[in-house]
């Protein structure tokens, strides 16, 4: 287990997982730059579903690698629930009006949905389930989660997704206002991969 690959090929994520992850004594990678390719179909139900569904393809991919057979395997699925609309778009975030659509179109979709909805309705949370298949083959999954509302419009540049629409009211600002730093101390994500650094020192210890 020496080192970690991880299922995406988004740098704006790899900046926060490496972030987070640092310190741990094994070199990050994400599955681009260990070049495995892989045509996943995320089909599950839940965020932890999907989240394993992922990390159990590539693992078995880089498992048969001889580079990469010591290799922890992690992946996630995060989105975000907003309670008015039924927590839409859920699972689907990433998939919501389209891959291809801009979150300028989604984010302001979601704003026009929720026009005229009172501040205390509009509660809603990112969530991040993350996946780990050990050298071993057993698994572990845990979930991160950041309550917010939905703010009355589109704010921020340090984010991505839909952080700009992302309100946070204790710092009266945006997820997307936020500075890398808070956010990882903050986010769904930085919790989640808080935890499974956790379960990945305890199965190294063990």
């Amino acid at each position: 287990m020496k080192r970690v690959i991880f299922a995406t090929g988004n740098e704006h994520k790899m900046v926060e997982i490496r972030m987070i992850l640092e310190g741990l004594g094994m070199e990050i990678l994400s599955q681009k730059e260990a070049g495995i390719i892989a045509d996943i179909v995320e089909d599950g139900s839940t965020f932890e579903e999907n989240a394993m569904i992922k990390a159990g393809k590539i693992a078995e991919i880089a498992h048969g690698i001889e580079e990469y057979k010591d290799a922890v395997v992690l992946a996630d699925d995060s989105g975000l629930e907003i309670d008015y609309l039924n927590k839409e778009p859920g699972i689907y975030s990433a998939r919501y009006m389209g891959e291809n659509t801009s979150y300028d179109i989604k984010n302001q979709t979601l704003l026009n949905r929720l026009d005229g909805v009172a501040d205390d309705r509009r509660t809603a949370r990112f969530v991040c389930a993350i996946a780990a298949v050990f050298p071993d083959g057993s698994g572990e999954v845990v979930r991160g989660t950041m309550e917010g509302i939905i703010g009355h419009e589109i704010i921020g540049e340090n984010g991505f997704g839909y952080d700009p629409i992302f309100f946070l009211p204790q710092y009266g600002m945006t997820s997307a206002q936020l500075s890398p730093e808070k956010k990882n101390e903050l986010s769904h994500r930085g919790e989640g991969l808080r935890k499974m650094r956790s379960v990945i020192e305890s199965k190294m210890q063990g």
